[in-house]
Protein backbone atom coordinates (compact mmCIF):
# COMPACT_ATOMS: atom_id res chain seq x y z
CA UNK A 1 0.00 0.00 0.00
CA UNK A 2 2.74 2.27 1.08
CA UNK A 3 4.49 1.69 -2.44
CA UNK A 4 1.31 2.33 -4.47
CA UNK A 5 0.97 5.46 -2.34
CA UNK A 6 4.69 6.53 -3.52
CA UNK A 7 3.96 5.63 -7.17
CA UNK A 8 1.19 7.37 -7.32
CA UNK A 9 2.14 10.59 -5.73
CA UNK A 10 5.18 10.82 -8.11
CA UNK A 11 3.02 10.35 -10.90
CA UNK A 12 0.58 13.61 -9.96
CA UNK A 13 4.42 15.09 -9.38
CA UNK A 14 5.54 14.33 -12.52
CA UNK A 15 1.88 15.50 -13.92
CA UNK A 16 2.38 18.80 -12.52
CA UNK A 17 6.01 19.37 -13.74
CA UNK A 18 4.29 19.06 -17.39
CA UNK A 19 1.15 21.09 -16.45
CA UNK A 20 3.39 24.19 -15.33
CA UNK A 21 5.47 23.80 -18.21
CA UNK A 22 4.17 25.59 -21.60
CA UNK A 23 4.53 23.17 -24.97
CA UNK A 24 7.02 24.53 -27.06
CA UNK A 25 4.71 26.18 -30.06
CA UNK A 26 7.96 27.31 -32.00
CA UNK A 27 11.50 26.64 -32.60
CA UNK A 28 14.47 28.36 -34.19
CA UNK A 29 16.84 27.27 -36.85
CA UNK A 30 19.57 29.67 -37.21
CA UNK A 31 22.81 30.24 -38.57
CA UNK A 32 26.14 32.77 -39.70
CA UNK A 33 27.71 33.33 -42.82
CA UNK A 34 30.92 32.29 -41.38
CA UNK A 35 32.08 30.67 -38.19
CA UNK A 36 35.37 31.67 -38.14
CA UNK A 37 36.41 35.34 -39.44
CA UNK A 38 40.72 36.25 -40.05
CA UNK A 39 41.80 39.32 -39.58
CA UNK A 40 45.02 40.17 -41.60
CA UNK A 41 47.28 42.97 -42.08
CA UNK A 42 44.93 44.48 -44.48
CA UNK A 43 41.92 43.86 -42.73
CA UNK A 44 39.73 46.95 -42.38
CA UNK A 45 36.00 45.29 -41.30
CA UNK A 46 33.92 42.83 -42.70
CA UNK A 47 29.81 41.84 -42.18
CA UNK A 48 28.87 38.38 -41.16
CA UNK A 49 25.09 37.57 -42.42
CA UNK A 50 22.49 35.95 -39.66
CA UNK A 51 19.70 33.90 -41.40
CA UNK A 52 17.36 31.36 -39.88
CA UNK A 53 13.42 30.79 -39.93
CA UNK A 54 10.94 29.36 -37.25
CA UNK A 55 9.21 26.52 -37.49
CA UNK A 56 5.64 25.46 -36.25
CA UNK A 57 4.01 22.73 -34.75
CA UNK A 58 0.81 21.77 -34.31
CA UNK A 59 0.11 23.95 -31.35
CA UNK A 60 1.14 27.08 -33.17
CA UNK A 61 -1.69 29.57 -33.40
CA UNK A 62 -2.70 30.47 -37.02
CA UNK A 63 -1.77 33.37 -38.43
CA UNK A 64 0.48 33.81 -36.22
CA UNK A 65 3.50 37.25 -36.25
CA UNK A 66 6.62 37.40 -34.79
CA UNK A 67 8.86 39.79 -33.77
CA UNK A 68 12.84 38.60 -33.36
CA UNK A 69 15.90 40.46 -31.37
CA UNK A 70 18.96 39.59 -32.25
CA UNK A 71 22.03 40.24 -29.21
CA UNK A 72 25.83 39.47 -30.44
CA UNK A 73 28.39 40.12 -27.49
CA UNK A 74 32.01 39.85 -27.93
CA UNK A 75 34.55 38.45 -26.00
CA UNK A 76 34.11 40.63 -21.96
CA UNK A 77 36.91 42.79 -20.34
CA UNK A 78 37.21 44.73 -17.37
CA UNK A 79 37.27 48.37 -18.78
CA UNK A 80 36.93 52.46 -17.52
CA UNK A 81 36.12 54.78 -17.93
CA UNK A 82 37.57 58.40 -16.64
CA UNK A 83 36.28 62.00 -16.12
CA UNK A 84 38.11 65.07 -17.36
CA UNK A 85 38.06 68.29 -15.78
CA UNK A 86 39.73 71.58 -16.64
CA UNK A 87 42.55 72.69 -14.13
CA UNK A 88 44.95 75.18 -14.52
CA UNK A 89 44.32 75.39 -17.70
CA UNK A 90 45.43 71.38 -18.19
CA UNK A 91 42.69 68.15 -18.75
CA UNK A 92 43.30 65.86 -16.00
CA UNK A 93 41.41 62.85 -15.01
CA UNK A 94 39.35 63.69 -11.99
CA UNK A 95 37.00 60.83 -11.15
CA UNK A 96 36.59 57.12 -12.92
CA UNK A 97 34.59 53.97 -12.86
CA UNK A 98 35.23 50.51 -13.71
CA UNK A 99 33.09 48.20 -15.57
CA UNK A 100 33.57 44.52 -15.17
CA UNK A 101 33.36 41.96 -17.52
CA UNK A 102 31.57 43.95 -20.18
CA UNK A 103 31.38 43.06 -23.32
CA UNK A 104 34.07 44.72 -25.73
CA UNK A 105 31.51 43.98 -28.74
CA UNK A 106 28.09 44.36 -28.52
CA UNK A 107 24.94 44.62 -30.98
CA UNK A 108 21.23 44.84 -30.68
CA UNK A 109 19.40 43.95 -33.55
CA UNK A 110 15.30 43.70 -33.78
CA UNK A 111 12.63 43.95 -36.83
CA UNK A 112 10.58 47.02 -35.09
CA UNK A 113 11.30 49.54 -32.19
CA UNK A 114 11.94 47.53 -28.79
CA UNK A 115 8.80 49.90 -27.51
CA UNK A 116 6.54 47.97 -29.84
CA UNK A 117 7.89 44.51 -29.17
CA UNK A 118 7.48 43.78 -25.34
CA UNK A 119 6.49 46.10 -22.56
CA UNK A 120 9.04 47.79 -20.23
CA UNK A 121 9.51 44.87 -17.81
CA UNK A 122 9.68 42.46 -20.21
CA UNK A 123 12.58 44.59 -22.17
CA UNK A 124 14.14 44.89 -18.77
CA UNK A 125 14.29 41.06 -17.71
CA UNK A 126 15.15 40.30 -21.45
CA UNK A 127 17.35 42.83 -21.67
CA UNK A 128 15.89 44.41 -25.13
CA UNK A 129 18.13 47.42 -26.00
CA UNK A 130 21.23 49.07 -24.94
CA UNK A 131 19.44 51.00 -21.63
CA UNK A 132 18.41 47.52 -20.15
CA UNK A 133 21.74 45.31 -21.05
CA UNK A 134 23.17 45.00 -17.53
CA UNK A 135 26.70 46.38 -17.59
CA UNK A 136 28.02 45.54 -14.09
CA UNK A 137 30.03 48.51 -12.09
CA UNK A 138 32.83 48.76 -9.18
CA UNK A 139 30.77 51.71 -7.23
CA UNK A 140 33.00 52.14 -4.31
CA UNK A 141 33.08 48.57 -2.23
CA UNK A 142 30.01 47.70 -4.16
CA UNK A 143 29.15 45.61 -7.36
CA UNK A 144 25.78 47.12 -9.26
CA UNK A 145 24.18 48.27 -12.45
CA UNK A 146 23.17 51.93 -12.81
CA UNK A 147 20.31 53.94 -14.08
CA UNK A 148 20.86 54.22 -17.91
CA UNK A 149 21.22 57.98 -17.84
CA UNK A 150 23.95 57.42 -15.75
CA UNK A 151 27.02 59.34 -16.63
CA UNK A 152 29.76 57.05 -16.35
CA UNK A 153 27.60 54.43 -18.12
CA UNK A 154 26.41 56.90 -20.78
CA UNK A 155 29.69 58.01 -21.40
CA UNK A 156 31.34 54.70 -21.40
CA UNK A 157 28.09 53.36 -24.33
CA UNK A 158 28.96 56.55 -26.55
CA UNK A 159 32.56 56.12 -26.54
CA UNK A 160 31.76 52.45 -27.68
CA UNK A 161 29.53 53.50 -30.40
CA UNK A 162 31.31 56.16 -31.80
CA UNK A 163 34.01 53.03 -32.45
CA UNK A 164 31.05 50.92 -34.13
CA UNK A 165 31.91 48.85 -31.20
CA UNK A 166 28.16 49.14 -29.74
CA UNK A 167 25.34 49.73 -31.40
CA UNK A 168 21.47 49.35 -31.45
CA UNK A 169 19.35 48.91 -34.81
CA UNK A 170 15.67 48.80 -34.44
CA UNK A 171 14.69 47.40 -38.15
CA UNK A 172 17.81 45.37 -38.83
CA UNK A 173 16.03 42.47 -39.18
CA UNK A 174 14.25 41.63 -41.92
CA UNK A 175 11.35 38.95 -42.09
CA UNK A 176 12.05 37.54 -45.98
CA UNK A 177 8.67 35.96 -45.25
CA UNK A 178 6.55 35.05 -41.91
CA UNK A 179 8.70 32.61 -40.95
CA UNK A 180 12.39 33.17 -42.81
CA UNK A 181 14.49 36.18 -41.49
CA UNK A 182 17.97 37.42 -42.29
CA UNK A 183 20.06 40.47 -40.56
CA UNK A 184 23.75 41.70 -41.10
CA UNK A 185 25.88 41.45 -38.42
CA UNK A 186 28.83 44.43 -39.17
CA UNK A 187 32.70 43.97 -37.62
CA UNK A 188 34.47 47.18 -38.00
CA UNK A 189 38.43 47.21 -37.93
CA UNK A 190 38.90 47.81 -34.37
CA UNK A 191 37.12 44.67 -34.01
CA UNK A 192 38.61 42.78 -31.02
CA UNK A 193 39.76 38.75 -31.21
CA UNK A 194 38.03 36.38 -29.81
CA UNK A 195 34.61 34.16 -29.30
CA UNK A 196 31.38 36.26 -30.04
CA UNK A 197 27.94 34.67 -29.03
CA UNK A 198 24.65 35.06 -30.94
CA UNK A 199 21.71 34.63 -29.00
CA UNK A 200 18.18 35.19 -30.83
CA UNK A 201 15.00 35.55 -29.27
CA UNK A 202 11.26 35.44 -30.72
CA UNK A 203 8.35 37.66 -29.61
CA UNK A 204 4.90 36.96 -29.86
CA UNK A 205 2.22 39.31 -28.52
CA UNK A 206 4.99 40.99 -26.25
CA UNK A 207 5.81 37.09 -24.71
CA UNK A 208 8.93 35.23 -25.21
CA UNK A 209 8.05 31.96 -27.25
CA UNK A 210 11.51 30.79 -28.60
CA UNK A 211 15.39 31.29 -28.04
CA UNK A 212 18.67 30.07 -29.36
CA UNK A 213 21.90 30.91 -29.83
CA UNK A 214 25.18 30.17 -31.82
CA UNK A 215 28.40 31.48 -31.98
CA UNK A 216 31.53 33.28 -34.39
CA UNK A 217 35.13 33.16 -34.07
CA UNK A 218 37.45 36.10 -34.71
CA UNK A 219 41.18 35.04 -35.15
CA UNK A 220 44.26 37.02 -36.30
CA UNK A 221 46.61 35.09 -38.49
CA UNK A 222 50.13 35.74 -39.99
CA UNK A 223 52.43 38.29 -38.12
CA UNK A 224 49.42 39.62 -36.45
CA UNK A 225 48.89 36.37 -34.19
CA UNK A 226 52.94 35.35 -33.81
CA UNK A 227 52.73 39.23 -32.30
CA UNK A 228 50.11 38.32 -30.52
CA UNK A 229 50.98 35.12 -28.95
CA UNK A 230 54.36 36.26 -28.14
CA UNK A 231 53.21 39.23 -26.15
CA UNK A 232 50.82 36.11 -24.20
CA UNK A 233 52.90 33.85 -23.91
CA UNK A 234 56.59 35.54 -23.25
CA UNK A 235 55.69 39.33 -22.00
CA UNK A 236 59.10 39.67 -20.55
CA UNK A 237 60.95 38.97 -23.90
CA UNK A 238 58.02 41.05 -26.09
CA UNK A 239 59.22 44.05 -23.77
CA UNK A 240 62.43 43.78 -24.08
CA UNK A 241 62.77 43.37 -28.24
CA UNK A 242 59.86 45.94 -28.49
CA UNK A 243 62.04 48.52 -26.26
CA UNK A 244 65.29 47.31 -28.49
CA UNK A 245 63.35 48.39 -31.28
CA UNK A 246 61.97 51.58 -30.37
CA UNK A 247 65.89 52.78 -29.36
CA UNK A 248 66.70 51.42 -32.55
CA UNK A 249 64.72 53.57 -34.23
CA UNK A 250 65.64 56.82 -32.75
CA UNK A 251 69.26 55.96 -33.30
CA UNK A 252 68.64 55.91 -36.79
CA UNK A 253 66.14 58.89 -36.61
CA UNK A 254 68.89 60.89 -34.81
CA UNK A 255 71.50 59.95 -37.50
CA UNK A 256 68.93 60.93 -40.58
CA UNK A 257 67.91 63.83 -39.23
CA UNK A 258 71.52 65.01 -37.75
CA UNK A 259 72.42 68.48 -38.80
CA UNK A 260 75.97 68.58 -39.15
Amino acid sequence: MTRRLILMLGWLALGAVFAASPAQAERLIVSVSNHRVTVTPNYSGEELVLFGSVEKDANTPANRTYDLVVTVAGPRADMVTRRKERRFGIWINTDSRQFLKVPAYLALFSNRPFDAIASPEVQRRQQLGLNNVLLTQRVGGDYADVVPDDAFRSAFVRLRKQHGLYREETSAVTFLTPTLFRTSIPLPAEVPIGLYNVEIKLFADGALVAKTDTAFEIVKVGFEQFVATTAQQHGFVYGLITAFMALMTGWMASIVFRKD
